[in-house]
């Protein structure tokens, strides 16, 4: 499992095996039980128990701005934040003619429907800073450059807390252009 090491198995398969209550069972049951129970969304592909998740059956959130992330699980940290109470779509991967993954293998086609069904006017792309990320965002900006919509990116560059040393080139290309004016202090 991701994130768990060998010598964490290791004591996880101990404990399984020693467990006098059922609790190894009660634990395999609810795997199977969630694994059978959760699917994806039918609208913005995140993970849901019925047809829509929870946040795009919010009738609190924004219906017009519409974020564009890689997988579903990249909507799990945006959602931490509490910045962004808009909507989200997950395009299930990234193109990578390398990995034989093109446009027609990801959700595209139905971000294209939902612009022709939702009134959204504005679409922010966090997809990854990588090759694969770009030639995505690329492509699909694209595809929508005549419709009226507005098309933006979340912010790039060095995180809060990170120094110059730690970071690479591109990271620091995207920092240098993507700076913001800082307001003079009155004194």
């Amino acid at each position: 499992m991701p994130g768990v090491g060998p010598r964490s198995a290791e004591r996880i398969a101990l404990w399984m095996v020693r467990a006098r209550e059922d609790q190894p069972e009660r634990i395999a049951r609810a795997v199977i039980d969630t694994r059978q129970s959760i699917r994806s969304c039918k609208l913005c592909g995140f993970f849901a128990a019925g047809e829509i998740c929870e946040i795009c059956g919010d009738s609190s959130r924004s219906t017009e701005l519409l974020c564009v992330v890689e997988q579903p699980t990249d909507i799990l940290p945006l959602e931490k934040t509490g910045a962004f109470r808009g909507r989200y779509h997950s395009v299930g991967g990234k193109i990578s003619p390398l990995d034989h993954v093109g446009p027609e293998d990801l959700r595209i086609k139905e971000l294209l429907d939902r612009l022709g069904r939702e009134k959204i006017t504005e679409i922010i792309f966090a997809l990854p800073a990588d090759v694969e990320g770009e030639s995505t965002t690329n492509y699909i900006v694209d595809l929508l450059k005549d419709k009226p919509v507005s098309l933006t990116r979340i912010a790039r560059g060095i995180p809060a807390g990170g120094g110059l040393e730690s970071a690479d080139e591109l990271t620091l290309c995207a920092a240098l252009s993507g700076r913001t004016k800082i307001s003079s202090l009155k004194r």
